[in-house]
């Protein structure tokens, strides 16, 4: 896990060629959910809202008489039309969040409300260095209801100076409900049931995990937040059922966002990342079952006119995946590096450790804290060292 974290971060140093220095109603089924094009009064309120936002800026760029032409040709060389992003080619990033306590303990999420770990903060600031030496600017963030991502947003934004964007945050965009697998220890479950079992339950296109009972302790409708959507809480989600509620969020919110030329980062959960991906890239029903995303390693895209990915610059898929014709930010041999660690994780039954918190753990928070450097502001504080803030006293790595 440190190599593959270090790796990732010194990849991405070699491309930018910049060096670290210090510094209650419940639908019975699966998939419960109105058509594709049901909308809430939220939604309606935030689409509204973004409307609003948008014909402002038109207002304002039309008085300018100075500004260039707007345009939407996004695959142009300089970027012509309006946007914080002028420094880079890409115009979309998506970014799974940081680990949170339940990637550490090794069990099922969904839709729980679990927060970010101390190393899940760290994990966020490199994401947020990453993405502040690329020169990518955003102009929005479109996240889920969940506070590792929200929280993970808010770090990223920190590093790169970015807290004035705005953020959008909704259920849409929440990691898919793992049903009655939720609180459970993945590697136990792969025990009980077999690892090709339980990869069709996390990774294939339409086969659910066991349903969620309605008595269950980690029940999304205990939960506040989702009082005004409970009719469409689902009992247990396949990525199909994932991406039709993730793709109405998409076509109303996002895809009008970049036709405006805005540069756009999604923060969310492995799963839901996924679907969109899937439905971006075009991967097909069988292959799908195969892509896996890293945490906190940003995955930058240029998109043509249609809002279909351009392909990378070396003209391939990404070697991490075979996959994707975005651009991760740490390099694909680091992120292949993390993936096969992932893997082992959860299915391979013969490691004994939790490699999560395995020995290096402590090696790899080091570096990550000489990395990102030291902070004044609590909210970004990284309290994760055994030995606390060591780089006060640090004249050189260890």
């Amino acid at each position: 896990m440190a190599t593959a974290r270090l790796n990732c971060l010194a990849q991405f140093q070699k491309k930018t060629a910049i060096h670290i220095h210090c510094g209650s109603v419940i639908r019975p089924l699966c998939c419960s959910f109105h058509s594709v094009t049901d909308i809430t009064v939220p939604e309606l309120a935030m689409h509204h809202h973004q409307q609003q936002q948008q014909q402002q800026l038109h207002t304002f760029e039309n008085s300018n008489t100075n500004n260039n032409t707007n345009s939407n040709a996004a695959t142009s060389t300089v970027r012509k039309f309006h946007s914080l992003n002028t420094q880079t080619k890409y115009q979309l990033c998506f970014l799974r969040h940081g680990q949170s306590t339940w990637n550490r303990d090794n069990r099922f999420i969904g839709w729980t409300d679990t927060p970010l770990t101390d190393d899940g903060v760290l994990e966020a600031r490199v994401a947020g260095q990453m993405l502040s030496r690329s020169g990518m600017k955003f102009d929005e963030v479109h996240t889920s209801l969940l506070r590792r991502c929200i929280r993970t947003t808010n770090l990223v934004l920190m590093e790169m100076g970015q807290e004035y964007i705005p953020v959008y945050k909704h259920w849409r965009l929440n990691e898919r409900h793992y049903g009655d697998l939720v609180g459970k220890n993945k590697k136990e479950v792969v025990k009980m049931y077999g690892k090709d079992q339980v990869k069709r339950w996390r990774r294939s296109w339409d086969e659910p995990p066991p349903p969620m009972r309605d008595d269950h302790e980690f029940h999304p409708a205990l939960d506040p937040r989702y009082r005004h959507v409970l009719d469409k809480i689902p009992k247990c989600e396949s990525l199909k059922c994932t991406l039709k509620r993730s793709k109405v969020y998409w076509e109303r919110n996002i895809v009008p966002s970049l036709n405006e030329g805005k540069t756009v980062l999604i923060v969310g959960h492995e799963n839901n990342l996924r679907s969109l991906i899937m439905n971006l890239e075009g991967i097909s029903e069988s292959d799908i079952i195969n892509l896996c995303l890293p945490r906190a390693v940003p995955l930058a895209y240029r998109l043509d006119d249609n809002l279909k990915p351009l392909d990378r610059p070396d003209g391939k898929l990404d070697e991490a995946t075979g996959f994707l014709r975005g651009e991760w930010l740490g390099g694909d041999d680091a992120v292949k590096e993390i993936l096969d660690r992932d893997r082992k994780q959860v299915y391979d039954t013969s490691v004994k450790e939790n490699l999560e918190i395995g020995t290096d753990k402590e090696k790899w928070r080091r570096w990550m804290e000489f990395a990102v450097g030291e902070t004044t502001q609590p909210e970004m504080k990284a309290k994760s060292s055994e030995i606390g803030d060591f780089y006060k006293n640090m004249g050189k790595m260890p």
